[in-house]
């Protein structure tokens, strides 16, 4: 066993000490790092130089938590075709794992670079919470990465997703259940939170049933930005069919309160001490104005016989959520994004995203501008339902488009230049790009503005 050992060890060091073009066949490794984070590598036999650090998304505490290098099969076996390295960890804790995430995912390139030598160009790229995850490398640790690719990243930003997962469940019970006493932050545990959502969701499924809840329903997903058509297995709505846009929006409002605005809020400010978010001194009646989806509350208002202006004030009156200032800090030390860019970032987002809201890209450009890196960062989107429900031909072709500005130093990022390369990459399949401005995102809160930093 020791000899065996010994020949495994000294294999390895070789294969670092050789460019990997040297290696005779493909070389897959699984590991742990000393976090006790999994790592995956896959490095073809002809590398073409180039490694891609991927990012994976949101794991909740319990979840199984494998390494991943790749959005998926498809994009994983075309890249590694064309001799690109693809790495990855699983992060040493599922749930908001910031902390652990970017340390591990530097901890993964440094053992990629000591096995295999330096990359000629190194790319982070990374879907869901891992597009964050990505945002912050691109961010804080700009030297070891050439470029980034955001994939339906929550790059708002981990207050402002907090502040705006708050604000829908604060007007579903002040609306729903006015006299429930159901905590919306500020958890014990896991056991309270899940309790609380259960119990507002008890509330929103009696509300369903009637013109009235249906038309309060619509309010909340509004203040959230939740879209009218958010799941390919749903029916497509017409611009003015209200009915059917609500209805969507009340499965998606059910997924936010199973899993996000309660569970996942509680792993979070188990994390950060506290309740980091509030809503204090928060307009609901402005922030709905704002809204794209205004005109749809406006109608099932109109429709149901509600006062619109009567549950707004009545928004207005209800009691605040407060937010623990310690916690505050520790989000905004370890998950708020500053805009400060110092090579190209593309960002991607599908336009019927109900987790993480095509908004949250509107936040980012605010970011982004105000630091000064408008030239180095650019936004495509893809005309679709669901969240990071890109192709691969779609995902490729991002890719491709971030390689052509570090290549050429000129961004290329128009729909029919994206839908040529997502085509090239998977002719079957129909590419969706559009041109598109998402509207402003609610509450945005960065390191770019001071503005921000108060509660």
């Amino acid at each position: 066993m020791r000899i065996r050992l010994a020949l495994l060890t000294a294999c390895l060091s070789v294969a670092a000490a050789l460019p990997a073009q040297a290696a005779a066949t493909d070389t897959h490794l699984e590991g742990r790092l000393p976090s006790g984070a999994a790592y995956v590598m896959d490095v073809p036999a002809s590398w073409n130089g180039t490694v891609l650090l991927y990012s994976h998304g949101y794991s909740p505490a319990g979840a199984p938590n494998p390494a991943q290098n790749t959005p998926g099969a498809a994009a994983r076996d075309e890249l590694l075709a064309e001799g690109y390295a693809l790495i990855g960890s699983s992060y040493a804790t599922n749930g908001w794992a910031v902390t652990e995430a970017v340390p591990d995912q530097l901890a993964t390139l440094d053992l990629f670079t000591e096995r295999f030598g330096a990359a000629r160009r190194t790319l982070a790229w990374g879907t869901s919470y891992g597009g964050f995850v990505t945002t912050m490398l691109a961010e804080r640790h700009a030297g070891r990465f050439d470029g980034s690719l955001s994939m339906c990243g929550l790059v708002q930003g981990g207050v402002a997703n907090w502040n705006s997962t708050l604000d829908p469940v604060f007007a579903l019970r002040t609306l729903l259940a006015p006299d429930s006493g159901i905590r919306l932050a500020g958890f014990a545990g896991q056991t309270e939170a899940v309790a609380a959502g259960k119990a507002l969701t008890t509330k929103v499924d009696a509300a369903q049933r009637t013109p009235q809840g249906r038309a309060r329903i619509a309010l909340a997903a509004a203040l959230h930005g939740i879209p009218g058509y958010n799941d390919a297995s749903q029916t497509e709505p017409g611009p003015t069919d209200w009915e059917t846009q609500q209805a969507n929006q009340y499965t998606a409002v059910r997924g936010l309160l199973q899993m996000p605005a309660f569970s996942w809020r509680q792993e979070a400010e188990s994390r950060a001490g506290g309740n980091p978010s509030w809503n204090t001194g928060v307009d609901y009646t402005a922030m709905l104005a704002r809204s794209p989806l205004y005109k749809e509350v406006k109608e099932l208002y109109k429709e149901a016989g509600l006062s619109l202006r009567t549950d707004l004030s009545a928004l207005g009156r209800a009691p605040r959520v407060s937010a623990d200032p310690p916690a505050v800090r520790w989000m905004r030390n370890t998950s708020v994004l500053s805009g400060r860019l110092a090579d190209p970032q593309l960002n991607i987002h599908t336009t019927g995203d109900a987790l993480i809201p095509v908004q949250a890209q509107s936040a980012y450009r605010r970011a982004a501008t105000a630091a000064g890196s408008a030239p180095l960062f650019r936004q495509a989107y893809v005309d679709a339902p669901g969240h990071c429900t890109f192709t691969p031909g779609e995902t490729l072709a991002a890719l491709r488009t971030l390689e052509h500005r570090l290549d050429t130093g000129r961004w290329d990022t128009s729909p029919a230049a994206l839908n040529t390369r997502a085509a090239t990459a998977e002719p079957t399949a129909e590419p969706r790009y559009v041109p598109y401005r998402p509207a402003a995102y609610p509450r945005p809160y960065d390191l770019a503005h001071p503005g921000d930093t108060r509660p």
